[in-house]
């Protein structure tokens, strides 16, 4: 979502040279730079000010550190003010009271129901507490059914609304429902309209009164850009939102959105849906949202991620075989299996430092993804004895390989051999890494 944001604001910062003190004359042009960096990306004018105001307060005569140049310390300076205007600390759900009882509400096709379904599987991850989906959105078609197939799919308990129900009667039902089912998070799923009226804020009113929510969360599109700063202060004013979940970061929104609301509201952000997946909501990190777009990557995220998905027996076990040289095709092919899971190669370069960067010279070659996906093509149209052993493969078996995979024999053999010379590299750095005190691991 940040990457024309990020390719200006990097542009703008590169000018700066050393120097051991930042002045008004060697910032003025990366400073009118990031203002329309920032404006081009759809931000609120009046936060564009405030930000570049602050920035520049702060820069104008600085002292710059040993060893730091200017540029250095005036990215160090934007970093914390885009923090600051992020919200600076992460602001997760408050779960009190039995049930909890959340409602999200939002303008329609901003993506809340897929959103109940994740926050439910969050919920259920994070707190270890038994989540519950309602649907009350009675107008949009087929959004009941919707939420039922979600639910299914997460194996998370659901409201069984009936057509003709009013959504004041489905939440007072529900009620019953909840202590029945032991629920302990009721996630209600509101309906939306295309734009803001009285009738729907008037319904959400009567339904607060039947059963007085923990937590308003409003679900944004990224995509509107100004426009969500608007949505969020009409509900604001008529409902007291608690917290946003900024839905479809992912597409080609422009970011202004991210960096608007919590500085024009002062409601924060909470979540960030992140895909299509039920796992693809991440809680809003605002320093490193701020990392992200001045390319310093996110390896926290990337760390969090993994250790929800790495299976830590299959990772000890992979170690040892490469240690030994043991490490096959079919072992290679369980480690792109479980980086599919951390959303593919091109998502995880993305929070690495300088990744940006890195993946615009790339620009014009075969994107990583797809490569990937060739080679796992490959390996499964392997016999288990080829992926247990490769050398065995002759050229019959490398032209039927090619032919299962839809790919040429050079791209087999291409794959074999930087397989092997891979397997002999990884060997040489486990055994020279792990040295004298990692011997007792193997």
């Amino acid at each position: 979502m940040f990457e024309g944001l990020s390719d200006r604001v990097l542009s703008s910062l590169k000018k700066l040279g050393g120097g051991g003190r930042i002045s008004e004359k060697n910032i003025e042009e990366a400073i009118k730079e990031i203002r329309f960096a920032l404006l081009e990306a759809d931000v609120n004018f009046k936060v564009v000010k405030k930000f570049i105001d602050r920035v520049k307060e702060k820069s104008l005569g600085e002292k710059v550190i040993d060893k730091i140049t200017a540029g250095q310390q005036f990215t160090k300076i934007v970093h914390d003010e885009l923090v600051s205007i992020l919200g600076e600390k992460i602001e997760d759900l408050v779960l009190k009271g039995h049930p909890t009882v959340i409602f999200l509400v939002g303008l329609q096709g901003s993506g809340k129901t897929t959103s109940s379904g994740k926050l439910a599987l969050y919920i259920r991850q994070k707190f270890k507490k038994r989540p519950g989906l309602v649907p009350a959105d009675i107008y949009r078609p087929a959004a009941i059914d919707q939420l039922k197939t979600l639910a299914k799919q997460i194996d998370v308990p659901v409201f069984d609304t009936q057509p003709g129900q009013k959504p004041e009667e489905i939440l007072a039902a529900s009620k019953r429902w909840a202590t029945d089912q032991m629920v302990d998070v009721v996630l209600v799923d509101t309906a939306g309209r295309l734009q803001i009226d009285q009738d729907l804020m008037s319904e959400l009113v009567r339904m607060k009164e039947v059963w007085p929510p923990h937590e308003i969360l409003l679900v944004a599109d990224a995509m509107l850009g100004q426009q969500s700063v608007n949505v969020a202060e009409g509900f604001h004013s008529q409902l007291g939102l608690t917290g946003l979940i900024l839905t479809k970061i992912d597409g080609d929104a422009r970011g202004g959105a991210a960096l608007s609301i919590r500085e024009t509201t002062g409601i924060p952000i909470k979540f960030l849906g992140v895909g299509e997946k039920s796992s693809a909501l991440e809680p809003f990190h605002p320093d490193r949202l701020a990392s992200r777009i001045l390319d310093m990557g996110d390896v926290l995220t990337l760390v969090e991620k993994a250790q929800e998905v790495m299976d830590e027996k299959l990772a000890r076990e992979s170690a040892k075989k490469i240690a030994k040289n043991q490490f096959t095709v079919e072992d290679f092919l369980k480690q792109i299996q479980m980086m599919k899971k951390l959303g593919g190669m091109e998502s995880l370069l993305k929070m690495l430092p300088g990744a940006g960067q890195m993946m615009k010279k790339l620009e014009g070659m075969a994107p990583p993804d797809a490569e990937i996906k060739k080679i796992e093509a490959i390996i499964q149209s392997m016999t288990p004895a080829e992926r247990a052993n490769q050398k065995i493969l002759n050229g019959s078996r490398r032209l039927r390989i090619a032919k299962g995979s839809g790919t040429q024999v050079s791209e087999i053999n291409r794959f074999v051999r930087q397989f092997e010379q891979s397997q002999k590299m990884m060997s040489q750095m486990m055994k020279m890494g792990l040295g004298r005190g990692g011997r007792g691991l193997f």
